[in-house]
């Protein structure tokens, strides 16, 4: 096997935080670098890339840098050295560094940056052990795999059913997941009337005839329709085979998307789940804005600014949302309407996640470039030849005084 490269690192990324779960407005995936550079040095997680993040990752001869939040997000009309991300962006590429940035992405995810933030409601941090809850997205994610796009139905005779589904696998009909020549069929009884210069397979012109049939059913992406058709009619024995093609709906992943709502299984006190949140996310303060709910049974979470969910989190029936900012007015809203709110700072809403995320990334890449690294402390640790570090110069911009 080969060293890693930078496309291994994005393709593992992308198996933890599929891209399509990203919001429309977001720019996440592999943001500066080359697919087939090779990680010769570590790659660096981070919240943000700022220059002091630059110069630990120059510093520690890291190859790579998984950014949270996008260094690149608004369009980039020049780079230059007169601004921050200029400077971080020029120094970066000099470097040889790839950035690649996952934010809402991993925001979605299963396992991701929320259901992180939902464990640290939950989570005793004496014990280790839950509070049970049930815990679906707030918004649910809408899923719908390329080959799953639409549906083809035929009707064709027993006899004849084997070589077209097969024709229309070869054709790429047929394929959910990790699975091929997926079908369904089931039989039934067919009528035509062949007019004047038709020529039927079964039966003569002018006469009715009934036929027995299978109904054959396979899904089959946009894009390989025209090729499945043609095989299909080419395989099929039928002068004039009936065939239907149906739209496919994205299916909701209530494990996917975004935010989460959390419903106890028994009512907690507000000061209770504050002060577990406040210990299990390290917290010396946080704030909290009063609803009224002085029990509470449903939680909305969002890590980050999760302001404008906080509509959302209401309609779905929670009586705490828990973030890490939101905006004074939007305050105000929520606890007239009863919803308390339990702001725990930005990036402390996200930081912690970080050393969750090199634990996958290492497991993720177990068998990906030539021979594995030692794991180490500090959220360090390596496959291939490559080491996974938490930065410690990524900080909270914001400090108490």
């Amino acid at each position: 096997m080969g060293m890693m490269t930078v496309g291994d690192l994005a393709a593992a990324m992308e198996r933890i935080a599929p891209v399509g779960l990203a919001e429309s407005w977001d720019n996440v995936g592999l943001l500066l670098g080359s697919r087939s550079d090779v990680l010769r040095g570590p790659v660096l997680l981070t919240i943000d890339v700022t220059e002091a993040v630059l110069d630990e990752a120059i510093g520690l001869s890291c190859s790579a840098i998984v950014s949270y939040h996008p260094p690149i997000f608004n369009a980039v009309k020049r780079v230059c050295d007169d601004t921050s991300s200029g400077r971080v962006l020029l120094r970066a590429a000099r470097a040889g560094l790839a950035v690649y940035s996952p934010h809402t992405a991993l925001d979605a995810a299963s396992g991701g940056m929320t259901d992180w933030l939902a464990d640290m409601v939950l989570v005793s941090r004496t014990t280790g052990d839950p509070h049970h809850a049930d815990r679906r997205a707030l918004r649910p994610a809408v899923v719908q795999r390329a080959g799953e796009q639409l549906k083809i139905v035929t009707f064709v005779p027993a006899e004849a059913l084997e070589r077209v589904r097969l024709g229309l696998a070869s054709a790429g009909a047929g394929r959910i997941g990790l699975y091929s020549v997926c079908s369904f069929s089931v039989e039934g009884g067919g009528t035509f009337l062949g007019e004047a210069g038709s020529n039927p397979t079964t039966g003569v012109p002018g006469q009715l005839e009934s036929v027995r049939e299978e109904r054959l059913e396979m899904v089959c992406a946009r894009q390989s329709l025209a090729i499945a058709l043609q095989t299909l009619r080419q395989f099929h024995p039928y002068e004039e085979p009936a065939i239907d093609v149906y739209e496919l709906i994205a299916q909701p992943r209530r494990d996917l998307g975004v935010g989460r709502r959390l419903i106890l299984d028994s009512p907690q006190p507000l000061e209770t789940i504050a002060a577990r949140l406040k210990k299990n996310l390290g917290l010396a303060t946080m704030t909290i804005g009063r609803g009224g709910h002085e029990l509470i049974s449903v939680i909305g979470v969002c890590p980050g600014a999760g302001g404008e969910l906080a509509p959302l989190a209401l309609a779905d029936g929670c009586q705490l949302f828990v973030t890490g900012e939101m905006k004074h007015h939007d305050v105000l809203s929520a606890t007239a309407q009863g919803l308390s709110v339990a702001l725990c700072g930005h990036t402390n809403t996200e930081r912690g996640y970080l050393r969750v995320l090199s634990d996958r990334l290492r497991g993720e890449m177990v068998g990906v470039g030539g021979g594995g690294g030692a794991g180490g402390e500090g959220g360090e640790g390596g496959m291939g030849g490559v080491r996974f570090v938490v930065s410690s110069a990524d900080v909270d911009p914001l400090r108490p005084i």
